[in-house]
């Protein structure tokens, strides 16, 4: 009996011994690989600045979209745009497509030279994130599926010949649970982006939160990782939200993440450029509205992007520095950003 107990006790002790070693050697890997991470030379490479534009979030602040969508390209200089292509305003009516106002943006575009990373599906930028039709929400989660893979198909044929479309992006953010969007269904999520990759070659961006998301799911679906990047937001229990986070821990996810998934390239699809209060900005008092973003804040964000090494970062808030500009007569964040699109390399990709 005393053999028998033991013989178990040894058993337990060789167990615990190999969990013990397992941590030991996890936790000595990560050691390794930040120390690996953080001696590595740093590149001092040129970020290629981009832009973020809604043509309902101008409307919103009652700008001439059309007009601050031109002065993005050809007074600021930007280069790269990411458009959303939105389910409820192309396709308000079931079977009916409006695409006057999208063909226009990405034939000025390229008219100019300019990329276009073109959003697709239900949750894409600006609130409410989820852009579904009213028709759309009134039947039932399977039907809606379909006619979101039919919608996602006819955007995608349509523009596919576009020598300036660069990226599809699939989603937006559709790990991180925020707006008004129905729960995310991982293999409808995996459907949507096998439809994509069927019918086109090109990259295939999927989005992740930067501060809240493990990207890791994001990773490996991606062709390119995107991640956004926020350095003041509000919370309603808390209030301003100042992220500690120093450059290098992104530097640092940016490696395990793609060492983990294999994806070979992240760029910031959303980088934080206008504020983040407890209301919407047409609401909030300009005092109020430079709490969390103002031409200091913004250089910051500028100079932080810089240390982490992403080659790409499309700036959030282009409508909001046209509106400053032409509304409140302070172009100071206009022309950083001007600064920003003029010192990115060019690009001369079709």
């Amino acid at each position: 009996m005393k053999f028998n107990l033991f013989s178990k006790n040894k058993k337990i002790k060789r167990k615990l011994l190999t969990k013990k070693n397992i941590i030991l050697f996890i936790i000595f890997f990560s050691m390794a690989f930040t120390i690996v991470v953080l001696l590595m030379p740093r590149q001092n490479m040129k970020v290629v600045y981009g832009v973020t534009f809604s043509k309902s979030f101008a409307q919103h602040l009652g700008l001439d979209w059309k007009e601050t969508y031109l002065a993005l390209m050809d007074d600021a200089g930007a280069k790269k745009v990411r458009l959303p292509s939105y389910w409820n305003e192309i396709e308000n009516i079931r079977g009916e497509y409006f695409y006057q106002d999208l063909d226009w943006q990405i034939e000025e575009a390229e008219k100019r030279g300019v990329e276009i990373v073109l959003s697709l599906g239900q949750k894409q930028p600006r609130w409410p994130e989820c852009h579904i039709p009213q028709w759309a929400m009134e039947i039932d989660e399977i039907e809606r599926q379909n006619e979101l893979i039919n919608y996602i198909t006819e955007v995608v044929n349509r523009y596919k010949d576009k020598k300036n479309i660069t990226n599809w992006q699939v989603e937006n953010e559709p790990f991180l649970p925020y707006g008004k969007c129905p729960k995310l269904d991982k293999k409808f999520l995996d459907r949507e982006i096998a439809t994509v990759r069927e019918l086109d070659s090109r990259p295939i961006i999927i989005s992740d939160s930067g501060e809240l998301g493990t990207w890791y799911s994001a990773g490996k679906r991606a062709d390119i990782l995107g991640t956004t990047l926020y350095r003041i937001v509000w919370n309603d229990s808390i209030g301003y939200i100042h992220y500690p986070t120093p450059s290098v821990i992104y530097r640092l996810k940016a490696a395990i993440i793609m060492f983990l998934t294999g994806v070979d390239k992240i760029v910031i699809v959303e980088l934080q450029g206008e504020p983040w209060g407890p209301k919407m900005i047409i609401e909030t008092s300009l005092e109020d509205q430079y709490k969390s973003m103002d031409p200091e804040q913004f250089q910051k964000n500028i100079d932080y992007v810089k240390d982490i090494e992403f080659s790409e970062a499309y700036l959030w808030g282009g409508e909001w520095w046209y509106w400053l500009k032409t509304e409140k007569n302070d172009d100071r964040i206009w022309n950083m950003a001007k600064k920003a699109f003029h010192d990115s390399p060019n690009l001369n990709n079709f």
